[in-house]
């Protein structure tokens, strides 16, 4: 087990705590975090696109022109494909994206990601995740003290007042130990883990064993 220090708000030493190795000194797999970026973008899709088909554009019923004589090719309906205006062949429905991965494949993911952030420095344990006013210029004061400007915090409960600090920063995201996952933990700068979310990621990703 490796040794990190815990910090405060002000970035200084306030003790220190071990780093279940089973979860922060494992290998990093690329094969399973690009999987795993993959699912999650995937259910983040709405699936609401959509085109009409040549049975539900507007139009159709009198034949435009005459069958022979025109000199042009002929037609049935204004409603067909080859005509400005007509529907289109096999156009977007509405449809679902998401699909589900193996438990195992999950937890293999999360390990991954949180040893690659430890394996280069981008991983803080902080004592207590608190906000005492609930606002932003609060917040941002504090990560500068930290030293980052774009990070996930990972608290061990859901802070309302954390919360509502973090909800107007575009390159900070928080959440409770239930909302950690692999994509915020690659796309931001650096993880913050408040000291008692450690045992409930322990908890997770050691899930089974």
């Amino acid at each position: 087990m490796a040794k990190v220090d815990v910090v405060d708000w002000e970035n200084k030493k306030v003790g220190q705590v071990e780093l279940t190795a089973e979860i922060f000194e494992q290998p990093v797999k690329k094969a399973i975090l690009h999987s795993l970026v993959r699912w999650q973008l995937a259910s983040r899709r709405r699936g609401t696109h959509k085109t009409k088909s040549r049975g539900e554009v507007r139009g159709g019923g009198k034949k435009p022109f005459k069958q022979k004589g025109t000199g042009s090719a002929r037609q049935g309906s204004t409603r067909s494909p080859v005509l400005v205006g007509g529907g289109t062949v096999f156009g977007p429905k509405p449809r679902d994206y998401s699909y589900s991965l193996p438990k195992k494949l999950k937890r293999e993911g999360l390990k991954s990601a949180l040893s690659y952030l430890f394996a280069n420095g981008r991983l803080i344990v902080l004592d207590e995740m608190t906000s005492t006013e609930g606002r932003t210029k609060e917040l941002a004061g504090r990560l500068n003290k930290l030293g980052v400007s774009k990070a996930v915090l990972i608290d061990g409960k859901d802070d309302k007042m954390m919360s509502r600090a973090a909800r107007n920063m575009p390159k900070v995201r928080y959440y409770s130990t239930a909302g950690l996952n692999v994509y915020d933990l690659l796309k931001f700068d650096s993880a913050i883990l408040a000291k008692d979310s450690l045992k409930q990621i322990e908890a997770r990703c050691l899930e089974g064993k």
